[in-house]
This record gives structure tokens, C-alpha cells and sequence, in this order.
């Protein structure tokens, strides 16, 4: 969420960055709409200070027994009584269109985002490890999922497009993979947390994915909603809440399914387990005062980029574009890690640092030490990894020429130190 008062001190400069991600000017329309309500506000303060007055007026003429004068000071009091409703309408209707104005608005780009409208304008930071290679023909993961426990008809027969069932070794290289995870981010520092996976509209609301994007959620009949990621529940722990600065930072993470409708992605990875309707995933959340942001954002991603490390997973991370960033963030690095199936880069975590956007939709704030006042929190979230994204990566990278796949090494104490899993012949 912007606030209004910096976009009236500099809307040109508002209307530019806007533009940096292909919107249109905004300024004018906002400024407007607030000048309408700030007016409306200052009729209603009148009215009422106007009704207060009269009131000690007519007690005055009152007591002066000046009847003519009270009848006529009750009069417009009357009238200010019955305009001042209105008056509070008015009010609250031009409040919430510009609230609604603002909401469906991103957030700006840091200053070192590069422009542009998609993925093929990303800016290479760095690349890490060699692309696998083998002396037989790489398979994708979909073509050696299915004898390890990938079973892609069940699931959807089960419960329709997008939906696996992962059984034996693949379910035991799922889980392996998603403690791993959550134990190497816990070691960077991050609180391990199990959070609910049904929030309310507000919680939706405050980490951007309402009102914009309700048709990527799923909703239940009671009107909650399954988180799409569980930075939803982990950024709302602080919502509408002051912290001292002393408290911050605050790291989070979590192991947890993760539901998305993929309404923006119809046609795309309809095979296989790149992109599921359910997937699991290890989500990071930091919670620190505007000053740690930046250093934050590099951690975080380093951490992620740890656990392809650890993995030996070849990978690169890219700084995204202004038009392909997210609706919250201000910068945001994907890393992407090679199939050789595909023979491609594919993302596997994405980590953003959102500035004071989500902590504005949540009320959530600080107060700096020896200052009266508060200030906004600033918030990043970011994926450590998507699990299977992670399994499909392993499946390519670590597939042998008969159909079986070599367990990393630093996944073999999770298995029971088993080193390969064997396909089911």
C-alpha cells in the first residue's frame, strides 16, 4: 500500500516509477480523489464545530430569554444535524475508493531494477555449478517419475489436472528433501513455525494477493482461504502490532503446503510436476527495520542459494525486471536451476524484499529506539525451495542410464543412508 501524503509531495516522481513497471499514471486520479475527502473532511469538521457553537448559543439566549434567537439557532442546528450524515458518508465512500485505488496498485521498483516487460529482460547476477551432462540421452523428470512413485493418472483421477500422487521412493525423497530444507534455514537463524494454513480475507489482504489476484486462490465455503504460500500466515504474525526495535529482526520459517488455482498459467507445464495445483514448499519470512532491508534480502537468497549448494544442484540467480517482478516486491532475485532434461534453467525460489508495502496493509509497525513515534516494519519473504521443483531437479540431475537415481549425499542420513533409489521394474 502507498501512502497518500508522499505520492501529493512528489506525483511525478510516482507517475515514473509507475511507468517503470508499465502502469499508467496514477497520481492525478489519487491526488484528486484525496483532496475530494480531505475537503468533505474539513465540511464535516465545520459543520460540527458550527453545531457545537450554536448549542452554547442557544443555551445563552435562553437564559436571556431571548426565545425568537434560540428558535432560530435550533433550527440551524437542525439543519446541521441532518446535513452532517451525508456529510459522514461522503466521507467514508471517498476514504474507501481511494483505499481501493491504492490497494490495486504495486509497489515500485527499487532503484536498481533494470526495465523491462518479461523474463527475457532479467539481468544475470551470477551462475553456480556446471550444467549436468551425461553420456546417455537426459530424460525429463516426467519420463523417470513414474517408477519411483510419481503417479500422475491417480492424481488426477483423484482430483483433476495438476494434482500427483507421490508414493514410495518419491514421497521418501519429497520429505527428505523438505526437512532438509527446513533444517538448513533453521541453522541460518530462522524460527521454525507451523502456521495455519486457512486465513481470513485481512490476512490475504496484507501480503498483496487481495483484492488483485482472488482467481489464483482457493476459497473454502466459509469464506477463508488456503494460503498460496505460507508467507501469508508467516508475515501476518506481526500484523497491527508495534514492535520495539530491540525485538527485530524477525526471521520465520515453515514447512507447508502451498494451494494455487494457476489461473494466470493456463496452458503452461501441463506435464508433469513442474506446476501443481498442491506442492510443498519451505517459505522464509524476515521482519526488520527499513535499515537491515537491503543487507537482508542478500541473506536471505544466499541462504536459499545454500541449499542448492548443499544439493550440488547447478543454478543461476537473476535479478528480475520491472515487469516481472510481483505486485509487493521491490526487487526481486530468482534462482533458477538447470534441468538437463529440458536443457534449461528453470525457477526454483524467488526472494523479495517488499520495502514498507505489506507492513502498510497490515498496520504493522516499530518504534525506533529513543524516538515517540513509529515507523513502518519492512518485510521480505522468500522460498528455500519449492520441494518439488527441487525433487524434479534431482530426478534430472542425479538420473542414471537405468532408470535409477543417485541420492545426494547430504540427503542420505534423512533416508536411512540409502544412496540410490531403485525403479520399480
Amino acid at each position: 500500500m502507498h501512502d497518500i501524503r508522499l505520492i501529493r509531495d512528489d506525483p511525478a516522481a510516482f507517475d515514473a516509477a509507475l511507468a517503470k513497471r508499465g502502469v499508467a499514471p496514477q497520481s492525478a486520479s489519487l491526488v484528486t480523489l484525496d483532496e475530494q475527502r480531505r475537503a468533505t473532511i474539513a465540511d464535516s469538521q465545520s459543520a460540527q464545530t458550527r453545531r457545537n457553537e450554536l448549542s452554547k448559543a442557544i443555551g445563552q439566549a435562553k437564559a436571556q430569554k431571548d426565545e425568537a434567537k434560540a428558535q432560530a439557532l435550533m433550527a440551524e442546528v437542525a439543519s446541521l444535524k441532518e446535513a452532517l450524515p451525508a456529510l459522514e458518508a461522503d466521507e467514508a465512500r471517498l476514504g474507501s475508493e481511494l483505499q481501493a485505488m491504492l490497494a490495486a496498485i504495486p509497489n515500485l521498483p527499487a532503484t536498481d531494477v533494470p526495465e523491462g516487460g518479461g523474463e527475457d529482460d532479467n539481468a544475470l547476477v551470477h551462475t553456480r555449478g556446471t550444467p549436468t551432462t551425461f553420456a546417455f540421452a537426459a530424460r525429463e523428470h516426467d519420463a523417470i517419475g513414474p517408477a519411483i512413485g510419481l503417479d500422475f493418472e491417480t492424481g488426477a483421477a483423484m482430483s483433476g489436472a495438476r494434482f500427483t500422487l507421490v508414493r514410495g521412493p518419491a514421497a521418501k525423497l519429497q520429505r527428505a528433501l523438505g526437512q532438509f530444507m527446513l533444517d538448513h534455514v533453521a541453522e541460518a537463524g530462522f524460527e521454525q513455525v507451523s502456521p495455519p494454513l486457512l486465513v481470513r480475507d485481512e490476512a490475504v489482504f496484507g501480503t498483496g494477493q487481495l483484492p488483485k489476484f482472488s482467481e489464483d486462490l482457493f476459497r473454502t465455503t466459509d469464506g477463508r482461504w488456503l494460503i498460496p504460500t505460507a508467507e501469508v500466515s508467516l508475515t501476518n504474525i506481526v500484523r497491527e502490532q508495534i514492535l520495539s526495535e530491540a525485538e527485530l529482526p524477525l526471521r520465520f520459517t515453515a514447512l507447508t503446503p502451498c494451494f494455487r488455482s494457476e489461473a494466470g498459467a493456463a496452458g503452461r507445464d501441463t506435464r508433469g510436476y513442474i506446476r501443481q495445483h498442491q506442492f510443498d514448499k519451505v517459505e522464509m519470512v524476515s521482519i526488520v527495520t527499513p535499515d537491515m532491508s537491503e543487507a537482508e534480502h542478500e541473506r536471505m537468497t544466499a541462504c536459499a542459494e545454500g541449499v542448492l549448494d548443499a544439493l550440488q544442484l547447478p543454478f543461476r540467480r537473476m535479478l528480475l525486471c520491472t515487469g516481472d517482478m510481483g505486485f509487493t516486491a521491490a526487487r526481486t532475485y530468482d534462482l533458477e536451476v538447470w534441468l538437463p532434461g529440458q536443457a534449461r534453467y528453470r525457477e526454483i525460489s524467488s526472494v523479495s524484499t517488499c520495502t514498507d508495502f505489506q507492513a502498510r496493509r497490515m498496520n504493522a509497525r516499530y518504534r525506533p529506539e529513543g524516538e515517540k513515534g513509529t515507523r513502518f516494519v519492512h518485510t521480505l519473504n522468500g522460498s528455500a525451495l519449492a520441494v518439488g521443483r527441487t525433487l524434479v531437479a534431482v530426478l534430472e540431475n542425479y538420473q542414471q542410464e537405468d532408470g535409477s537415481v543417485a541420492v545426494p549425499t547430504v540427503l542420505q542420513p534423512y533416508l536411512g543412508g540409502l544412496t540410490v533409489l531403485e525403479p520399480k521394474r
